[in-house]
C-alpha cells in the first residue's frame, strides 16, 4: 500500500517518527503542544508540584528528598539547582557512566559537583554494559540501548537502597517533541510505560538474551533490573518529568546550567548538528543520531532545529538549509572506538546499519546510505 512521507508544516518533524500526530492543519503535536504550552495556566501545575514536594519531603530518613538523574548536561542540572535554590529540596544527584565518556562530559559533570551537589556515580558491571550495547545496536538499532536502560534502573534500584521514592526526570520527549501524547495531563508514570515507550518493548527481549549468558551471573545484571510491582508498592515509589510543571525551555536549562553549574560548550561544532551545547556526554551518542536518521529519514540537526523552531529563535526556511547540511553525517571520526568497543569488523558494522537503513527512504551509494527525499517535499512510497 502506497504511503505518504510528509513533513510537519511548522516544524520540520517527519511523518515516519514514532507515535508521532498531525492535526487537519499538518501541524506536529509537538508544534500543537509548544502552542498549548503559551495558553496553560501552569499554577494548578505548581501547586500539584508543591503538594509533592511536600509528600516527600525529608520523609525518608535518609536526608535526601529526591533522586535527579545527571549527565552533567544542561537538563539534569537546570532540574536539580531548580529543586534545590527554589523550592528548598535536597536532591540526591546519580550519574549511571556511559560506556564511551568524552572528556568534555566528564568535565562538565565535575563542574556541576563541584557546584554544590550530592552526588553518586554509579559504574554497572562494564562487560555486561558491553553485551547489552552491543545487543541492543544489533537488535534494536539502539546502539548504547544497555545505558538507556541502566539510567532507568540502575537511578530506580539506588533510589530505593537509599529509601528516596520520589524520582524527577527531565522532559517527557514524546510529548516536547513529538510522539506519544498520552502522559500529557499525567504528573507520574509507571514501569510499564518506560518500557513500552523508552524501550520501543525490546527490554525484555534483550534482557532475556543476556540471561542465557554463561559469562554473565544474576548478580552481574543487578543494576539493570526493575523493581517488582510489590517493591514500587511498598517504597511508594514515584516517577515524574519536570516538564510537566513548567514549560519546558532547554535553551533556558542551557544559560541556567552555565551560570550555576558550570557547563561548558563543545569549541567546535558537533557532529551531526550545528549546537554546541548538549549531548556532549558520551560517544556513541553521535552513532544514536545516524541509525535514528537511517531508520526514519530524521536526525540530530531536525531535533534540534525543531527546538529552535518552537521557541521562536529559527524560522522553518533556515532550519531547512541547517537539516540538509548536517543531518546525514556518517560518524567517521569515531568509526575506530565503535568497532574496538563492540568487537566488530567494519564489514560487520556496516551490515548493522544496512540492516537499518530505510529502503524506502534511502539508496547507498559509494558504500554511504543517501537520502532519496528532499527535505520538505512530500513524496510517496
Amino acid at each position: 500500500m502506497a504511503k505518504k512521507i510528509f513533513w510537519c508544516k511548522t516544524c520540520l518533524n517527519m511523518s515516519t517518527r514514532p507515535r508521532i500526530e498531525f492535526d487537519q492543519h499538518g501541524r506536529c503535536n509537538a508544534c500543537q503542544w509548544s502552542e498549548e504550552k503559551k495558553l496553560i495556566d501552569w499554577e494548578p501545575r505548581q501547586e500539584e508540584l508543591k503538594r509533592l514536594l511536600d509528600k516527600y519531603r525529608s520523609s525518608n530518613g535518609s536526608g535526601f528528598d529526591c533522586v535527579v538523574p545527571v549527565s552533567g548536561g544542561k537538563d539534569g542540572s537546570y532540574v536539580a539547582y531548580t529543586l534545590k535554590h527554589k523550592y528548598g529540596m535536597n536532591p540526591l544527584a546519580i550519574t549511571v557512566r556511559p560506556a564511551l565518556s568524552l572528556e568534555l562530559g566528564d568535565q562538565n559533570l565535575s563542574n556541576f559537583i563541584n557546584s554544590g551537589f550530592n552526588h553518586i556515580h554509579i559504574s554497572p558491571n562494564a562487560k555486561v554494559m558491553q553485551k547489552l550495547n552491543k545487543l541492543g545496536f544489533i537488535e534494536k538499532g539502539f546502539p548504547y540501548y544497555g545505558w538507556l536502560i541502566a539510567i532507568k534502573t540502575a537511578v530506580i534500584q539506588t533510589a530505593m537502597n537509599f529509601n528516596i521514592p520520589l524520582i524527577f526526570y527531565g522532559e517527557d520527549g514524546e510529548v516536547e517533541y513529538g510522539g506519544s501524547t498520552e502522559s500529557k495531563h499525567n504528573p507520574l508514570y509507571n514501569i510499564e510505560y518506560m518500557k513500552r515507550v523508552y524501550f520501543e518493548g525490546g527490554y525484555d527481549k534483550v534482557f532475556d538474551i543476556v540471561l542465557g549468558d554463561a559469562e554473565i551471573s544474576d548478580g552481574d545484571l543487578a543494576f539493570w533490573r526493575f523493581p517488582t510491582d510489590e517493591q514500587v508498592k511498598t517504597h511508594d515509589l514515584a516517577f515524574t518529568h519536570w516538564s510537566y510543571y513548567e514549560a519546558w525551555d532547554s535553551y533556558r536549562n542551557y544559560v541556567v546550567a552555565k551560570e550555576h553549574c558550570g557547563l561548558k560548550e563543545k569549541e567546535e561544532g558537533t557532529a551531526g548538528t550545528f549546537t554546541n551545547f548538549a549531548q556532549n556526554d558520551q560517544a556513541l551518542y553521535s552513532l544514536h543520531a545516524y541509525l535514528m536518521y537511517l531508520k526514519f529519514g530524521f536526525g540530530r540537526a531536525t531535533q534540534d532545529a525543531g527546538i529552535e523552531i518552537r521557541r521562536g529563535a529559527m524560522t522553518r526556511e533556515q532550519a531547512l538549509n541547517l537539516v540538509m547540511a548536517y543531518d546525514n553525517q556518517y560518524p567517521h571520526d569515531f568509526i575506530d572506538l565503535y568497532l574496538e568497543y563492540y568487537e566488530m569488523t567494519k564489514d560487520e558494522f556496516d551490515a548493522v546499519l544496512d540492516r537499518y537503513a530505510n529502503k524506502d527512504l534511502f539508496e547507498k551509494i559509494d558504500g554511504i546510505w543517501q537520502p532519496k527525499f528532499t527535505v520538505g517535499e512530500e513524496f510517496t512510497v
